[in-house]
């Protein structure tokens, strides 16, 4: 990957991750400001391999301190999302494997949920046919859904004689659809209907195939346009404030608004208001 710190960006430790980034193991364009990932293995309904966790991981960790990637994409190539760890080249190999080797595989998988979780950008996931195991991972952390009619999400672990406890789920799931919801799917490792994911909250839309990507990046596209800054600070308060009592958040966002007032987005939208104009902001 590509870091650029030059003269025209001030900021140490800040760089571009730009369209020129050539993934390996999968697909990825940024347009826009917007990125998109676009897993492609379509002859096997896109699953993860060990060195696609492996560069997923290390593209959103780059993704913390992109300064021109304001929103992403996540998508899958052929009609399907993601069938999960392929089950040749991760789960035959793992069946080998010391506890160790094991525990250092799973942290990996987990790593993959945080650091989507912990990149600042709005993620939304366009959630196409099968979805299931790690893939359904993958929808859940990222921070919007959108599905079509087709779509079938399956947290499938139970399935395979592992625990539904896998990558977060236990954490990430009750508090996307509830907890009996979650027990439900973890337990007996269903598949959850499209309308049912709708009505539950997983998905935020249902759209057409056809327009379920464009869908997507519209929205992103949108973000991109945005305060990305402040949009930054709500994904974080979003996921700090689980684990803090109402007294406790309700400081933490007195203290990200006053940050938040110190950008000169903030500026922009006053003085446009004023002026009786759109506000044009610039993430900064």
């Amino acid at each position: 990957m590509k870091h650029y710190i030059g003269a025209d960006n001030p900021m140490r430790g800040r760089f571009e991750v730009t369209a020129a980034y050539r993934a390996r193991h999968f697909a990825w364009r940024c347009e826009g400001g917007v990125g998109t990932i676009t897993l492609n293995r379509p002859e096997r309904k896109n699953p993860l391999t060990f060195d696609s966790y492996a560069e997923l991981c290390q593209l959103f960790e780059a993704l913390r301190r992109s300064t021109d990637v304001k929103a992403l994409v996540v998508a899958g190539a052929g009609g399907n999302f993601c069938s999960g760890g392929d089950v040749h080249e991760i789960i035959g190999p793992l069946t080998k494997m010391s506890m160790p080797e094991q525990l250092e595989f799973t942290r990996m998988t987990g790593d993959l949920v945080k650091t989507m979780r912990n990149c600042p950008q709005p993620i939304i996931g366009a959630i196409d046919g099968i979805c299931a195991g790690a893939g359904a991972m993958m929808a859940l952390a990222c921070d919007m859904r959108f599905g079509t009619a087709g779509t079938k999400t399956a947290f499938l672990f139970t399935r395979v004689g592992l625990a539904g406890a896998d990558m977060g789920a236990c954490a990430l799931l009750p508090r996307v659809i509830g907890q009996g919801r979650a027990s439900e799917l973890l337990f007996t490792g269903r598949v959850m209907a499209a309308q049912e994911g709708l009505d539950w909250g997983f998905f935020n839309a249902l759209h057409d195939a056809a327009d379920l990507l464009p869908k997507a990046q519209a929205l992103a596209g949108e973000l991109a346009a945005g305060p990305t800054f402040a949009h930054g600070m709500t994904k974080t308060m979003l996921q700090q404030e689980w684990a803090m009592t109402i007294e406790q958040a309700v400081e933490a966002e007195a203290q990200a608004q006053a940050i938040c007032m110190q950008t000169k987005d903030f500026q922009r939208a006053y003085e446009a208001f004023a002026a009786k104009q759109k506000p044009v902001f610039a993430g900064d």
